[in-house]
C-alpha cells in the first residue's frame, strides 16, 4: 500500500492541528497587536473574506466578532466583483482576508477596491510575500506547517490556525472594548446560552409582588403578607432599606404562643443574603443552593429592595 493510501487515525490529525496551534500561539507578534488596533480604530465595520474553506472560516470569524461587540459581516470574494463591493464603506471599514497561499485570484477585485478607496486590509496568510500580503497594511503570518491531510491537499491545519487566529482577534477586541457578560447576553437572548446569562432582575418578583413589612409590625400582619404573596418570605424594611427577612424557617424556629404578637423585627434574620440586580441568575442559584435557602431579595446599591428571586424561578427558567 502506498504511503498516501494510508488512512490516518483521528488522533494523529488532531495532534497535527494541535501542534500547529501551538506554533501559531508562539508566533503571534506585534502584527497581531496592530491588527487589533486597526479594527478598534475603524469607524465602520469589519468585513471578513476568504474563498473555499478559508471562506467558511471567514464566516465564523465575522459571526464571532459581531456577537462580541465588533460589528462585522462576511463578504464573498467572488460576489464582491459582481456588486457586493457596495457593502464596503470607503474610508470607514476594515477588511480581514484569509488565504493560506495568499494568491487566491478571487480576492483580486476586493483587494483592488480596498486599495483604491482607503479600506485597510489585514491579510492572514502563510505566505508573507504573496499577493495578499502585498495588499495588506498588516500581515498576520501563519506558521508554515504541513496539512494533516495525508495527501497534503485538504485544508486542515491551515484552517485550524485561521479559525484560532480569528477567535484570538475577536476576544482581544472584546477585552479592549470592556465587553461584559450582560452585553453578551443582549446578543444571545435565545437558547441555553441566553438562559445561562440571565440576571436576577430578569426573574425577580417586583413591585406589588414583593412581600414587605416594617420591624414594628406584629407578626400576625407579617404572616398575612407572607401568605398573600406566596413567596415563602417577607422582607423587613427600615428607613427604605432591607434590614432583614422572615422565612418559613424563621417561623418554625420562633414558634410559640406569643409568636403572632411579637414585632417582626424580633423574628427576622438580619443582614440576609441579597443580590445586586445584575447578578447572573446562575450565580444566585449556586449561592442559594450552597446556603440552603430558597429565596433572596434583590437590592439596589443603597440596599433598597427591588424584588425577590426564588430558587424555583431559576430552576424553572432552565438556569441550572
Amino acid at each position: 500500500m502506498a504511503e498516501t493510501d494510508r488512512v490516518p487515525d483521528g488522533a494523529s490529525v488532531i495532534m497535527a492541528e494541535s501542534r500547529a496551534l501551538e506554533l501559531l500561539a508562539r508566533s503571534l507578534d506585534g502584527n497581531f497587536t496592530r491588527a487589533v488596533e486597526l479594527v478598534l480604530a475603524t469607524t465602520g465595520r469589519t468585513a471578513v473574506t476568504g474563498m473555499g474553506k478559508s471562506g467558511h472560516v471567514a464566516r465564523k470569524t465575522a459571526a464571532t466578532l459581531a456577537s462580541t461587540g465588533t460589528p462585522a459581516f462576511f463578504i464573498h470574494p467572488s460576489e464582491a466583483g459582481h456588486g457586493d463591493l457596495g457593502m464596503l464603506a470607503p474610508g470607514k471599514d476594515v477588511l480581514v482576508a484569509y488565504s493560506n497561499s495568499g494568491e487566491t485570484q478571487e480576492l483580486a477585485a476586493i483587494l483592488n477596491f480596498c486599495a483604491r478607496f482607503r479600506i485597510p486590509v489585514v491579510g492572514v496568510t502563510a505566505c508573507p510575500s504573496s499577493m495578499l500580503a502585498r495588499h495588506s497594511e498588516v500581515v498576520a503570518a501563519l506558521p508554515e506547517v504541513p496539512e494533516a491531510c495525508p495527501l497534503g491537499c485538504a485544508p486542515t491545519t491551515s484552517t485550524a490556525m485561521m479559525l484560532a487566529w480569528g477567535d484570538a482577534l475577536a476576544l482581544a477586541l472584546l477585552s479592549a472594548r470592556g465587553f461584559t457578560a450582560e452585553d453578551f447576553r443582549q446578543y444571545h437572548p435565545g437558547g441555553k446560552l441566553g438562559t445561562r446569562l440571565m440576571s436576577v432582575s430578569d426573574l425577580m418578583h417586583a413591585g406589588d409582588e414583593m412581600p414587605l413589612a416594617s420591624p414594628g409590625d406584629p407578626m400576625s400582619a407579617a404572616v398575612v403578607t407572607m401568605t398573600a404573596k406566596r413567596l415563602g418570605c417577607v422582607g423587613i424594611v427600615e428607613g427604605g432599606r432591607l434590614a432583614g427577612i422572615i422565612t418559613d424557617g424563621d417561623l418554625r424556629r420562633h414558634m410559640g404562643p406569643d409568636l403572632l404578637k411579637s414585632p417582626a423585627g424580633e423574628v427576622m434574620t438580619p443582614r440576609p443574603v441579597s443580590f445586586a440586580p445584575e447578578t447572573l441568575a446562575a450565580k444566585a442559584l449556586a449561592v442559594m443552593e450552597a446556603k440552603g435557602i430558597t429565596n433572596a431579595f434583590v437590592v439596589s446599591p443603597e440596599g433598597v429592595p427591588l424584588g425577590v428571586v426564588h430558587i424555583h424561578d431559576c430552576l424553572g427558567a432552565g438556569v441550572a
